[in-house]
């Protein structure tokens, strides 16, 4: 998937300015895609050039003038073609997973320490991706809007985050669990 896509995807709900953008990317697409603000940014000047997307500007009273982006017929158009295509895996690149792979010759208590982190940063993001549910779906329970409410997409993609991100911070704390164990069995100091 190209980052393309995934702005597209993110404009589908209105018309919204690069720094719009980065904050929908922080909140709503980020279970699913990392970009940062100086990306986004180029891609938005790139999708106007091809003429998946318009910009116009919109004048503010004591604050810069801003430009506010949204999706054309050819930008919808570009997301079909895309959406048709068949899908590839998932591919993960994660550090703290090498770091894991390798701790039998390495002290453990600086990976234990990360893990830690990492189930922490995991956790707050589930409570991000949560909050972002409930606000998706109003007053109406996840049943209920899934089978009558609007846009379901960033509900359900919001879903795989959540699932994601609670499988992360499991993952790491089991394995901080059993590093530690394993480092106070062998007569190891972790912290």
């Amino acid at each position: 998937m190209a980052l393309r896509h995934a702005v597209l995807a993110a404009l589908l709900d209105g018309q919204y300015s690069g720094y719009q953008l980065t904050k929908i990317f922080d909140v709503g697409v980020s279970n699913f895609w990392y970009a940062a603000p100086q990306q986004l940014y180029a891609e938005l000047t790139k999708l106007e050039a091809e003429g998946l997307v318009t910009g116009r500007e919109v004048v503010q009273q004591g604050r810069p003038n801003k430009r506010v982006f949204k999706v054309t017929d050819a930008g919808v158009a570009e997301l079909a073609s895309f959406a048709a295509a068949p899908a590839k895996p998932l591919l993960i690149r994660e550090d703290l997973a090498v770091k894991v792979h390798a701790v039998d010759v390495l002290d453990p208590a600086p990976v234990i320490a990360q893990l830690q982190e990492r189930a922490e940063q995991a956790a707050a993001k589930l409570a991000s991706f949560e909050q972002t549910l409930v606000r998706l779906r109003g007053d109406r329970d996840e049943a209920t809007f899934l089978r009558e409410g609007g846009r379901i997409g960033p509900y359900l993609s919001c879903l795989a985050g959540c699932r994601l991100e609670r499988e992360m911070r499991d993952w790491c704390l089991q394995t901080a669990r059993t590093l530690s164990e394993r480092a106070a069995h062998a007569g190891r100091t972790t912290s």
